[in-house]
């Protein structure tokens, strides 16, 4: 067949398809197997629909997110004696342990700390780990220590901090500060300093507000005595929590009082409000967010400091704090019952329900050992008067043409074969 007439050929096939028509046929297998096949399937179906989409996950109900703010409220008091250090003996509250004050949706307590007492402006030598030096020109002047704590003046002394030492004189607030760690937490009362958490959240679509603080009780010997328990079937709604409880439903251990972390409490409201309202109540959860294992900056910490001023010359106290940040994340929704998405997720159940004879049709025709007689049941091909007859004619036309060519050949062959008695006047 030449180029053009596979073209050709082509073009008609191409415009057989679009003149052709089809239609179901509806054939009925009587069987056990396929009928088996086909209920369970159908069961499938209609148990996803139902148990899964339905139930589940509330198809019966239109949704809303919650929208939240959290408030913070610490409470602890520890009586510290450092006899001998710049801390000394003193009484840590409140004010000296929450940096700062308030925060949004978080709050720091303080549980570890470096203190300088004292300081204020002048001359002094820099810690020798920082700005070591043997001679003044080590310590070049106006070079400002960057991992430090002021700059060179250009003159190398004798360290105050390490005896045997020099290290380059800075303008600074003097002394300045000896990063050295304590080895145990500075507070190691905070495990039961108790934490207030004010959560009020709107769901606006539904026009419902809720607070975590349960109502129905007298606030104030509420709060007064309440301590979260989750496994308690009131005190789980408890809005007071204890630094310990919290560390130990994350599962952290005390050693986190030594450098610090950063902690998450999740308030999570799951409302169903087909229900009477009081039943929308908050769940808790807590876990550590930084990595406990890291080998560089390990911990959470900061440095702040408290200015005061004596005879005319201004002083300060330099804290550098560890401690505890947590960081407080509410989500929450609200679903209430509405026919418009019961009535979409029926319907597209419903439309699911196809599935099934699709897949019933799989196994018929492709898997099945009759899957042949299924086929040729299925199956039909019906010619009108008015079909589109282009391509058939030309392939009649082919047949015919190359019939005739045999045709020709045979005869050739006949009359060459056939012998001729003329000549012989037989």
């Amino acid at each position: 067949m030449t180029m053009k007439r596979k073209l050709k050929s082509g073009i008609h096939h191409g415009l057989g398809l679009f003149f052709e028509y089809e239609t179901y046929k509806i054939v009925q297998i009587n069987s056990i197997k396929v009928g088996i096949i086909n209920r369970v399937i159908q069961l499938a179906i209609i148990s996803y629909i139902i148990g899964w989409v339905i139930v589940y996950k509330k198809g019966y109900q239109e949704f809303d997110n919650a929208v939240s703010g959290v408030t913070s409220k610490v409470k602890g008091v520890q009586y510290t004696n450092f006899t001998g250090s710049s801390i000394g003996a003193r009484i840590w509250d409140v004010a000296d342990y929450v940096i700062p004050p308030q925060e949004n949706n978080a709050f720091f307590i303080m549980t570890n700390a470096v203190v300088t007492a004292d300081q204020r402006q002048g001359r002094c030598d820099e810690d020798p780990l920082v700005a070591p030096c043997s001679t003044d020109s080590d310590c070049p002047a106006g070079l400002a220590q960057m991992l430090g704590s002021g700059v060179n003046t250009g003159r190398c002394v004798n360290s105050t901090q390490r005896p045997g030492v020099r290290a380059c004189e800075v303008l600074a607030w003097c002394p300045v500060e000896v990063d050295r760690l304590p080895a145990a937490s500075l507070l190691p009362n905070v495990a039961n300093f108790t934490v207030l958490i004010k959560n009020s959240i709107e769901f606006p679509k539904f026009k419902v507000k809720r607070r975590n603080i349960a109502s129905g009780m007298p606030e104030e010997d509420y709060l007064r005595f309440c301590r979260w328990r989750p496994d308690h079937p009131l005190l789980k709604f408890c809005p007071i929590f204890t630094v310990r409880d919290m560390l130990r439903h994350a599962k952290v251990s005390d050693n986190i009082f030594i450098k610090g972390g950063v902690m998450a409490m999740n308030i999570h409201w799951d409302c169903n409000l087909d229900w009477a309202e009081s039943h929308c109540t908050p769940e808790y959860s807590f876990t550590r967010l930084d990595d406990p294992a890291a080998g560089i900056s390990k911990g959470w910490n900061f440095r702040y400091a408290n200015y005061y001023r004596q005879n005319g010359s201004d002083y300060r106290v330099l804290i550098k704090a560890y401690g505890l940040r947590f960081i407080v994340y509410v989500t929450g929704r609200a679903g209430r019952f509405n026919i418009i998405p019961l009535t979409m997720n029926l319907g597209s159940g419903l439309a699911l329900l196809g599935l099934a004879t699709i897949l019933c049709d799989v196994i018929v025709l492709h898997l099945l050992r009759k899957r042949s007689a299924y086929r040729e049941a299925k199956f039909q091909q019906m010619e009108d008067e008015d079909a589109y007859k282009a391509m058939n004619d030309e392939e009649a036309e082919e047949s015919e043409l190359a019939a005739g060519s045999a045709g020709a050949a045979s005869a050739a062959v006949g009359s060459s074969a056939k012998p001729d008695y003329g000549a012989t006047g037989e």
